[in-house]
């Protein structure tokens, strides 16, 4: 069993939290552009949907502690094309949170020199973060928990500065602002399209469950709590403020700026300059946990054959380095198509971050569904899941009101990334297809026929030769002839193990040997192998077994935890559980 420390609940709060509190420099802005004076009540309103998706995150991935978010929750309760949707959608969110994080990052630093060209500075920054992925150099824990810890003393700063500010110049601005005309005309179509807009300010709600098995014991739960606090105080509190220091008129103008400008008017010079610094600082960090992020989603998908075998590649520092440089130009694509312009870019991003969302959300539907005896800390009900999708979905159609356009740039990006996608998981058909008609052409050019068809068995086979595992406790037929559906359907394999462990000196249940036999005439594509072998199933057993028998712990399966499984899922190295 592994003794790697891990993160306490100030490092993995500051990992994520660095992600998602970095959203507080840009979405005060966006929310007053849509709900004008009641921009802090739409901001409410976002937090009380991040509330509910406290408890939907604390079951799923209590009750499934693998590292993934979305694509594990999907990959556990549905099909491995149901995964890679939400993990396509995952990687978009990823881009977008890179190029806005990274540009806005570079306008609080215009701010301090006016002669930085931002586009250039914003190319200038992911190239940076790009070397130092590749070169295998990642987000340090105290790095993280240091840029955190500066980031909220600043908006406390920023916080206290404008409080001080109204207590000496009076709220007449709070009352002009608050005599404007509503934007849309009604109180509800403000709050409507602000809520929808300010749902950028939960980006990164999600980066805890990427990396929730480096986290130790009851941290997880802590990380959501602290995220929600975070995001639900300043983002509402900066809102309020901002309206009531600021006219209306000198918000749209800054809008990339926002609280450097009402920190130069409210505190002077030296807290402008204060919160320009910090943003600079806590976006990077953004920036380099989407490199992170995405290098691990990424390699997961391609361990598990949905991206090509050429991600895998890793340099002497251990960087999977064509993920990262084709992730990079992604980045630099999005960035011109949009001109770096914040509006399409929040927009891509919302729309893919508020589709993961919802993926979730229907994930802890199926995981309540397929999966209703498996032990977790939090439940939430169908009720409060319920009340989520639906606000999910509300905000999801109001950003798409709002711009549809920015719909098409999201399609640019989604359709092209799931056609590579539904490409990789049809290979066999496709291989097929191409024999069949490299067969047609026998006639001819027997040459080229032979060459063709040599080349394409050969890469059948080895897509066939993969082994999979599964282990059983027992001789429950129903199990079995689940995990033999869900090789056929999802993987491309036709060589299984399943395994049983007995005690020294037990025997396998009989009955166990004839069901696999008639499941095995019954699957006739599939060749089965039966183990029955003395062993203590545990993380030792696992690492023995995939060095032996060469297979990738991602493709052991265990069947729902008992007597034989009483370790979490997280302690396996990667196990997954379908059954």
């Amino acid at each position: 069993m592994s003794h790697e420390k891990k993160l306490n609940e100030l490092e993995a709060t500051a990992i994520c939290g660095n992600d998602i509190s970095s959203s507080c420099l840009y979405v005060s802005a966006l929310a007053i552009a849509y709900a004008g004076q009641y921009a802090w009540m739409a901001l409410l309103l976002v937090g009380a949907v991040l509330f509910l998706f406290r408890k939907i995150y604390g079951e799923v991935v209590g009750a499934l502690p693998l590292n993934g978010g979305a694509y594990n929750v999907l990959l556990n309760t549905t099909s491995k094309r149901n995964a890679a949707l939400a993990a396509c959608l995952t990687i978009l969110s990823y881009m977008a949170t890179a190029v806005i994080s990274a540009s806005e990052a570079m306008h609080y630093l215009h701010t301090l020199w006016h002669g930085l060209p931002i586009i250039g500075a914003t190319l200038g920054l992911l190239g940076l973060f790009l070397a130092l992925t590749i070169l295998g150099i990642s987000e340090s824990a105290k790095v993280a928990v240091g840029i955190f810890l500066v980031h909220l003393i600043s908006l406390t700063l920023l916080v206290g500065a404008t409080i001080w500010f109204l207590f000496n110049n009076g709220i007449s601005t709070l009352s002009f602002n608050f005599q404007q005309p509503i934007p849309g005309g009604h109180l509800l179509t403000a709050l409507f399209f602000g809520f929808s807009a300010a749902m950028l300010g939960i980006s990164g709600f999600e980066s805890s469950a990427n990396f929730v098995e480096e986290q130790a014991p009851g941290v997880f739960g802590k990380t959501l709590r602290n995220m929600w606090v975070v995001v639900s105080f300043f983002n509402p509190v900066i809102a309020f403020l901002a309206v009531a220091a600021l006219p209306l008129a000198e918000v749209g103008p800054n809008t990339e700026t926002l609280l450097s400008y009402l920190g130069t008017k409210t505190g002077g010079t030296w807290l402008g300059t204060l919160i320009s610094v910090d943003a600079v600082a806590v976006l990077s960090g953004a920036v380099l946990t989407s490199f992170v992020g995405v290098s691990g989603l990424m390699k997961r998908m391609t361990l598990d054959r949905i991206l090509p075998q050429a991600f895998l590649k890793e340099n002497k520092r251990g960087s999977n380095y064509l993920i990262l440089i084709v992730f990079f130009l992604l980045c630099v694509s999005v960035l011109m198509i949009t001109n770096g312009q914040l509006g399409p870019l929040s927009g891509v991003y919302t729309i893919s971050f508020l589709a993961v969302m919802a993926f979730f959300a229907l994930g802890n539907f199926l995981l309540k569904s397929k999966r209703p005896f498996l032990p977790r800390p939090v439940y939430a009900g169908v009720l409060t899941v319920s009340v989520a999708l639906i606000s999910i979905l509300l905000a999801l159609y109001g950003n798409i009101k709002l711009h549809p356009d920015y719909l098409i740039v999201f399609l640019q990006y989604f359709l092209p990334t799931m056609l590579l996608v539904s490409v990789m998981l049809n290979r066999i058909s496709i291989l097929n297809l191409g024999l069949a008609a490299i067969n047609s052409f026998a006639e001819h050019s027997p040459r080229f026929s032979r060459l063709g068809r040599i080349m394409v068995q050969r890469k059948l086979q080895q897509l066939h030769q993969q082994e999979f595992v599964f282990f059983t406790k027992g001789d429950n037929v129903s199990n079995l002839n689940k995990v033999m559906a869900y090789v056929v359907e999802n993987e491309f394999t036709n060589r299984l193990k399943i395994v049983t462990l007995l005690n020294e000196g037990e025997t396998f249940p009989e009955d166990l040997l004839k069901d696999i036999q008639v499941l095995d005439r019954a699957y006739e594509q599939i060749e089965v192998e039966f183990v029955p072998m003395v062993g203590h199933f545990g993380p030792e057993l696992i690492d023995k077994l995939s060095k032996q028998w060469q297979i990738p712990k991602n493709f052991m399966f265990i069947g729902s935890p008992g007597d034989r499984f009483p370790y979490q899922i997280s302690e396996l190295g990667g196990v997954r559980l379908i059954i």
